[in-house]
Formats: structure tokens, sequence, C-alpha cells
């Protein structure tokens, strides 16, 4: 559907100027009171029912019956989690919502390091619309439109609606999951001081928490003002807080003998043949540098220790674990502080505004940066923008820090690997800095028929993200090549480098490298990040006439908006030449111009089997600036039938568009990392698994395999994202069906039950890693080669390794992902001893998956019940609540359902399995009785408890003190263990996965809310 650009924009900025004055001039006289401070009447007068404004709708109604589902998380349920961030508490409420990037799976971000995001349906960031009081507000990250929860004081959240399904119709592009509104306090009076700390008992983990708020009332009740403030520290967990993180477990299933095996110091062996001590995960990348290995006179090689040279070198022996300088949960601090007031300008005008800061800080510590002489860095020259790529190089014989015995024993130039202790630990230091604000007028309209809202909102996001003790390779390659003058100076060979400040480079041993020669090497890649973001908006919402069953409600408006996004990268970090990515420098901008309607109309009202029959529609018309993307038109219909008292059968149907946003659309690539596995990983002379003739043809491969007879996989995962101009919006058809019962002779229990079904046309997707090497090497229909269109995005270098996959964005043919949600809730009253409160939440998903066109045809890949996806089968909570008096306990239990590592790895294995049963069955030599089942392809289900506690106690006056505690994971089940590398997907670091808490295990909290 496309529509001419000039005429909407016209139209839109009419209505905006329009509404603004007209609204003014029907203003009546009538004063709009504040409930809590309205004088009490003195004539009898009809009773008057609230109307209130539901997220999902604009529309002002009288109850919370709508036809899409919604679930409300209110302060009792926010204060009762001991959880530290507003994110955790989502996921942990919700189960249709999931964690996007957290403190326990972004450690190997580029980009988002601790954010704090959700997503609903599992169906990403970019597909959840975060608003604040039903506004959208200002992004927290240049890789999408993704809302930084730990941004908003926690005092400042009255509650949280979330409603899932297509909800574009009434909120814009985005909305294709549903919609997550943070609704924030509207009349709580007094002031408010909260402490929380908490710890895991077995180490690390240490969390503190401050929050302040006041809320009072002005100028005899006509104005209102709220402040809230948060400060919050996590203190991490680092890897020798935890024992299983310091088990070394590099796992494959070895097909020749068709067992579960462990890398050991004599490689790979099934592991009934050996025990948990011979595993080994060790890198070469050791302090004090190996030299020639593989070297025959050598033994293996030269290295270091604190003892000197030594020679005889392996790796598995002799090498380090270098998982042991990693996060499993990366600390950060956060600042946040809001400010809002509304007060009457008349008897019928109210100005509105709000301002909120935060500022948030996380510094993820990783090892020191390992190098070898052949380790590619991507290089970019600054006038043609030409990429090539510069390698530390090989050490000759003549370098005046080489020692005697590797140099008689060397064969021609020494091969390197070490990690450069003496300059630091790599460690990504991110800053990020957000203003939100916005300011409006609201009032009534026509005699009090007709609300009216106009607001202009405007909001700022600075990122400094510092990348310390990376490696210059240029510099790196330049202090290597040195020589020894005749008065026995050392130099850098290179003139250039000399006038500098070059310094030669000695990596012979621990702590060789002395402060000048760091200083030299160090490298410091920035990115900073400005995005900006100005909303001006305006609707009206009355009852437009009456029908035989009520009024027709209706809402019309406009919004208009603008986003721009900068992203300013130094030297280092746009051009390359270090051990970092390369991100160029890059902005966008977008102008947005929208215009929306609703509309709710009785069918049916007291009729036979209809108490209620209404039917709610609703459509929005966007235009974007980007001339790829056509103008937008999204709509909704949806029936809500109460066809006795006490049930409700609701159904719905939605037309959702997302466009892609600025990095989608405009970002050059720009560096991250991912988890896959090459599909030339072992390949030998003789191999004929699918793909393997292909990957012969790799000079880097032919030459491994002629060393060596094998060719293995080292991969880096360097894997950088791009996005694509010829992008247009994705398109979803959303179908909800549900029923919620509320019955009059139980009216102490609520049961809904909801289907979804979400198809989304043209989806704005990335293809994985894995099907790109699939697709490359493995196609019938478009061999390998330049025509093969994959392989172009795949780079290797000399030996053969991959250096980098390029992830680009596509319209890919559907996303469609189907499931239903069970709630029920029921309150039981104990005579004399408060009540009882039973509450269930429940989610299926019967599929996900995503469709694209491959070299073969039409490729569809399953999602649901993957761990690498994280899309759990079932997902479940149960809570029991016991209030008595000030008192209140509360169990909770949470559910999620068995699941496999990849349904790729199933695959695989049933394949090998039935080859190995034909060679079985023909007496094939290679045939193996009694193969092993492969280990951490399936893990079971996953149950935790919870405990809460919290009690009031009434001081003097109006004074009170409610002091909580808890204890998160009572029973410390940290889920399976997952080893970290291997022939098994990477997922999550110290042999933890964040879907089961990422390490963090029992988590024990207290403390206390002081109200005066």
């Amino acid at each position: 559907m496309s529509y001419s650009k000039t005429p909407l924009k016209k139209c839109l900025v009419a209505a905006a100027i329009s509404a603004c004055f007209s609204s003014y001039a029907v203003a009546n006289e009538q004063q709009v009171a504040r409930q809590n401070n309205a004088a009490p009447a003195t004539v009898e007068q009809p009773e008057e029912v609230e109307k209130i404004i539901v997220t999902g709708s604009r529309l002002r109604r009288t109850n919370f019956d709508t036809p899409s589902p919604i679930v409300s998380v209110g302060k009792d349920e926010l204060n009762d989690t001991g959880l530290g961030s507003l994110s955790e508490i989502l996921v942990d409420q919700i189960p249709a919502i999931s964690e996007s990037f957290s403190n326990t799976n972004s450690q190997s971000s580029v980009q988002n390091t601790g954010l704090s995001t959700i997503n609903l349906r599992d169906l990403g960031t970019d597909r959840t619309l975060t608003l604040i009081d039903g506004r959208r507000v200002v992004s927290n990250s240049y890789s999408g439109n993704y809302i930084s929860l730990g941004t908003i004081p926690s005092g400042m959240v009255q509650r949280v609606e979330v409603i899932s399904g297509g909800a574009s119709a009434v909120y814009g592009s985005d909305a294709i999951a549903g919609v997550v509104n943070i609704i924030t306090q509207t009349d709580k009076v007094g002031s408010e001081i909260k402490v929380r700390g908490g710890t895991t008992p077995e180490g690390g983990g240490d969390e503190f928490t401050l929050d302040a708020e006041h809320g009072f009332t002005f100028a005899d009740g006509q104005g209102y003002g709220f402040f809230s403030a948060t400060w919050d520290r996590q203190f991490g967990i680092n890897w020798e807080d935890r024992d299983r993180a310091a088990i070394e477990a590099s796992y494959d299933y070895l097909a020749s003998k068709m067992c579960n095996a462990m890398n050991t110091i004599d490689g790979d062996q099934c592991m009934r043949d050996i025990t948990q001590a011979d595993w080994r995960e060790r890198s070469d990348g050791t302090y004090g540098g190996v030299f020639e290995e593989g070297l025959d006179a050598a033994d293996g090689g030269y290295y270091y220790t604190a003892d000197g040279l030594q020679s005889g070198w392996n790796e598995e022996r002799d090498g380090i674990n270098f998982e042991m300088f990693d996060k499993i949960k990366v600390p950060n601090d956060r600042f946040a502080a809001a400010f809002k007031f509304d007060y009457d300008l008349n008897d019928s005008v109210r100005g509105y505004a709000q301002v909120q800061y935060s500022k948030t800080g996380s510094r993820n510590v990783k090892s020191p940066e390992d190098e070898y002489e052949g380790a590619d860095a991507l290089i970019l020259d600054p006038l043609t923008g030409a990429a090539g790529e510069i390698s530390p190089g090989y050490i000759e014989l003549d370098n005046p820090f080489l020692p005697d015995e590797i140099r008689d024993n060397a064969k021609g130039r020494v091969n390197w690997d070490r990690r450069f202790a003496e300059v630091g630990p790599v460690t990504t230091d991110n800053s990020r800095e957000t203003i939100r604000s916005w300011a409006g007028l609201k009032g009534t309209a026509f005699n009090d028929e007709w609300d009216w809202d106009v607001s202009v909102g405007y909001g700022t996001f600075e990122q400094k993200q510092k990348r310390l003790n990376e490696l210059n390779t240029v510099r790196v390659r330049q202090a290597l090549a040195s020589e020894r003058l005749a008065d026995g100076t050392v130099q850098c060979k290179d003139a250039d480098a000399r006038a500098e400040g070059c310094v030669p480079l000695n990596i012979f041993g621990i702590g060789s490298i002395t402060p000048e020669m760091a200083d030299w090497i160090r490298a410091t890649p920035v990115i900073t990040t400005d995005i900006t973001q100005l909303n001006v908006q305006g609707y009206m919402t009355g009852d437009l006439f009456e029908m035989p069953a009520g009024p027709v409600a209706t809402a019309f408006g406009f919004e208009y908006r603008r986003d721009t996004q900068d992203v300013i990268t130094n030297k280092e970090q746009r051009y390359g030449g270090v051990t970092f990515n390369v991100v160029p420098t890059f902005s966008g901008d977008m102008d947005i111009y929208e215009a929306f309607a609703e509309a709710s109309i009785p069918l049916l009202k007291d009729a036979t089997l209809a108490k209620s029959l209404d039917l709610e529609t609703s459509l929005r018309i966007a235009n974007y600036s980007p001339e790829g993307i056509d103008t937008m038109a999204s709509y909704r219909a949806g029936f809500s039938w109460v066809p006795a008292s006490g049930y409700m059968v609701r159904a719905n149907y939605s037309r959702a568009q997302r466009a892609p946003n600025i990095t989608e659309l405009m970002s050059p690539p720009r560096g991250d990392f991912d988890s896959f596995s090459d599909i030339c990983d072992g390949v030998t002379a003789t191999s004929t698994e699918l793909g393997h003739d292909a990957c012969r043809q790799e000079a880097g491969i032919a030459q491994a395999i002629a060393n060596e007879g094998v060719f293995e996989d080292e991969n880096s995962g360097y894997s950088p994202n791009t996005g694509n101009e010829l992008l247009k919006e994705e398109t979803a058809d959303t179908y909800t069906l549900g029923l919620t019962i509320q019955p009059d002779f139980a009216p102490n229990l609520g049961m809904s039950f909801d289907y979804y079904d979400i198809q989304i046309s043209d989806s704005i997707e990335q293809i994985g890693n894995e099907d790109i090497l699939q697709e490359c090497y493995a196609s019938a229909a478009v061999p390998f080669g330049e025509n093969n269109s994959f392989c172009g995005d795949i780079t290797r270098d000399s030996d053969g390794q991959i250096t980098q996959i390029l992830q680009r964005v596509f319209n890919l043919s559907e996303t469609r992902t189907r499931g239903y949600d069970i709630a029920i809730n029921y309150r039981y009253d104990l005579p004399e001893y408060g009540s009882l409160r039973l509450k269930l939440d429940w989610n299926h998903v019967t599929e996900y998956s995503i469709t694209y066109e491959g070299n073969d045809g039409t490729v569809v890949n399953r999602y649901d019940g993957e761990l690498d996806s994280g899309i759990f089968t079932d997902k479940a909570r149960a809570s029991l609540t016991w209030s008595y008096e000030d008192l209140r306990v509360r169990w909770t239990t949470k559910y999620k359902s068995d699941i496999v590592d990849s349904h790729d790895r199933v695959e695989d294995m049933r394949e090998l399995f039935a080859e190995n049963a034909a060679s079985c069955a023909t007496g094939d030599d290679s045939c193996v009785e009694n193969p092993e089942q492969p280990k951490y392809l399936y893990y079971p289900s996953y149950i935790t408890h919870d405990i809460s506690l919290s009690y009031n106690l009434a001081l003097q006056g109006e004074q009170d003190v409610r002091l909580f505690a808890g204890v998160n994971n009572i029973f410390d089940d940290q889920g399976p263990f997952i080893p970290y590398t291997g022939d098994n997907v990477e997922h999550g670091v110290g042999n933890f996965d964040s879907e089961y808490g990422g390490g963090v295990g029992r988590f024990v909290y207290l403390g206390a809310q002081y109200s005066f």
C-alpha cells in the first residue's frame, strides 16, 4: 500500500496546529480536581464512573476489558522479587518476556555490554515497543531501538502493563510483538527511603540499592509533583567465585569411535576412558610466549616459565586456561533520577512535564590480548576505504632479543604466540548518559465529553565506549622488526616508525615487555554514540455518537518524530590495524509523520447470549522519510463478547508494520563477535561429509591438510554486522483468540486462556553464520565459488581460518511464532488469618520458525525448544502468597521445559547414527557397536523456588517501616553443566548458561523501606 508523501505531511502539520488551538477554544470552566483533594459534595450528585485509558488503546473506558490480553505487574510484585533491575523483574514475573541483554549474557557483545533490555515472544527487542507513560522515548543503543530499563528510577514505577500482539495501529512501528508500558507515579504523597542489599552465599554477586522518593501537592491541590532517585551497584561475579567455572572442558563427539570426548594433553579422548582431572582447555597464549611451536628440534616448541626458557611444549599441559579472566556476571553502576509535575492552569486545562536522567557504567575485564605471527587485523585505507589486512609478522633471525637456542634451531623465520600481560587486561568501559523530557497540556472539551492531550518530548543518549589495553598490530609489527647497532643500541628498523617514537619490543620471557614498550603498542579504540529523538504528538478522545447498545468511543491523533544517530570513532577504531573490531564513523536521521484513529463500537448489550458485544478498530498511517520505505498502514479489529456475567471471549486481528531503523538501513560493517562452528572443521583429504569437497578448494585449508593431515577450526567468532539500504518494512499479521472466566459463583477466581499466531512477512533478519557457511560450501544448486553470493561474506586467512563472516540484514521470507498463554488467579480468605492468593502464568510455544530462500530452495529453520535460541517450549510461574495484617509471605516456583542444545546438532547426530547403523548392517569395518548417546545435547527441565517476606511496622504518626527479605533459587540449582567450548553451542561463560541464571545461583537479600 502506498500513498503520496507530501499531502500527508501537510495534513499532519495542519492537524497539529488545529488540535492545539481548537482545544483551548472549546474548553469550559469546570474544575478538573484531583480525587484526593476534591471538596466534599453538599448536594447529592449522580454517581460518576471514572474513565481510564488502558495500554493498547487511547480510548477512555470504564474497565480493563479489551480484545487484546493485558498483563499488569503492580507495586507489590515489583517489591517482592528482591531483584535489582526492572528487566530482571519482568522476565521473572511474565513467562512471555525474555531477556535480550543482561549482565549475564552480554560479556562478548561489542556494543551492548551492561544493557538491561527485554523482548516479547522472543521476537527481539526491535519488535517490542517500550513506552513510558504511553509515549516513546530515546533509544539506549545504536544497535537498534533498545530501551534499557535500568535508566528509570525504581521508585518512579507505579506499575507495568504488558500487551502482547500487534499494537502498531495504536503506537506505530516496533510494536509487532507487543508493548511494555511503564506507568509512573500519579498520586503518591509523602516521602520514602528504601535500602536493599544482597549476595550469593557461594561468593560474589553482591548488590546494593538505595532509593529515595517524595510526592507532594501544592497550590491547594491544583498541582502535584513527584521526585525519585535510585543508586544501584552490582559488583558482578568473577571466574574464581564459581568452582564450576574452573573446570576445563572442550567437548567433542568422536565419530570414528562414536563416543563422547574431552580434550586432554593427548588430544581428544573418550570420556569413558578418562576422568574429569584429565580434561583440558588451554591456550598457547602464555605470559612468556611460545616459539617455534611444532618444531621437531625442540620437541614441540620453546616456551617460557618462571624458571626461564623451556623446550618440549605441549599446549594442553603447559598452556593457560584463558577463561579464568572471564566475568560470569558483569559489574555495573547506575544512577537514575526523575521529576514530574502537573498543574491546573485553569478549570479545564492542566499542564504537565517530566524529566528523567540516568548515568550508567559497566566495566567488563577480560584476558590480556593474545597475539601470534599470523593474526590478521583488518585495516582500512583512510583515503579510499579499501580493506586490507596486516599481521604482527614472524620474528627474523637477526632480532637482537632472540635467544641463541631458538635461533640455532630455527628454520628461517620464527613463529610465535604470546599473551601481552604487561600491556594489561582487555577492558570494555561503557559509560552511558540518558536525558528524557516531555511537557504538554491536557484538558477537556465539548462540555467535558472529550479529552485532549498535546505534548512535545525530547531525549538524548550518549554512550562512550573505551576498549582499554588492545594492541596496535601495526606498531607490534614495527617494534618486532628491530636491529642492534654497532654501539649496542637496539632500534626499530623502519625509519618512519622511529620518527614516531617506535620502541623495540622484547617478547621473550615473562615480564620482558617494559612499560615503554607497552605504551608504544597499546591501543585504545573509542566509540562515541549520540542519539536524539524529538517527538510531537496530540490526540482527542471521546464519544462520537450514541448507539442502542451504548456510545461509540473514538480517538483521533497525530505524531511527528525525528530520530538522529551519530556514531563517532577514533582513528584506531575507524581504520583498524588493532586487535579490536573496526567500527566506522556513520550517521543517519529519519523523519516520521503519523496519523491515527480508533473506535469502540458497542453492537449488543443485555441481549440473549450477549450481555455485551463490542467491536474495536484502529488505523494508523505512517510516512517515513527514507525513500525505500513505503507509506505504511497498520490496522486492527477486535471483538469482545460477554455471553454471560463472568465470561468473556475476545478475538483480535492486527496488521502491524515495522520500518527498518537507522542502523539496519545505514550502518557500514561494524565489528562484533558471535558463536559458530566452521563447516570445514575436521576436513581431511578423504573426508566425505557434506561440504568438505568445497572446503578442500580453499588454499589455506588445503595447505593445512598437506601439513597436518586435517584442518582444525580455531574460530575467533568475528562476525561484523552491516546495514542494508535496500531494506523495506516488515509486516506482521497477528491473530489472537482468548477466553476469560470470573464466575459469579467463585468471585475470587479468575482464569484466562489466549492463543496467538504471529506471522511476519519480509521479516528483517540476519541469516545465521552456520547457515551462511552451509549455503557457501554445501549448496548443490550454486556451487562454491565467486558466483555464490554467500561465499562473498566469508573471509579466511592464509591458514584457512575464518577471520570474519559478514552479517547482513535482509528481508527474509517469514518469521512465525504460535502458542498460548494460560493465567489463573485465585484468592481464598482465611477466617481470622488473612488470605491466600494463588497465581499461575504459563506460556507454551508451539512453533517458532524463520523461512528464507536459499540457493537450493526454501529453507525453514525451527528455533522453538532450542537452547541456542533461548526459546523454551514451556515456561511457567506459580506463586502462593499469604497476607495477614501487616505480614506478607510469598513462595514462587518457576519452570522451564526440557530443551535441545540445537536442532542442527540433533539432525547431525541422527545422520551419524543412521550411517553407523548402515555400516553395521553391511558388516563394514567402520561399524561401531553400541555407540554412545551424545552428551550436552538434551537438557532436562529446570525448576527453581523463591521465598520472600515483608512486614509493615507502624510508627508514630504517619510513619511506617517495611522490612523485607528473601531467597531466590533456594535450592541453588544452577542449571546443567554446559561446556564453554567444543563441538556444542557455545552459550554463556564459565560452563553456565544465562537461561539458567548465568551462574548466579542462590541469592539472599534483605532491606528496609521507611515511609514518612
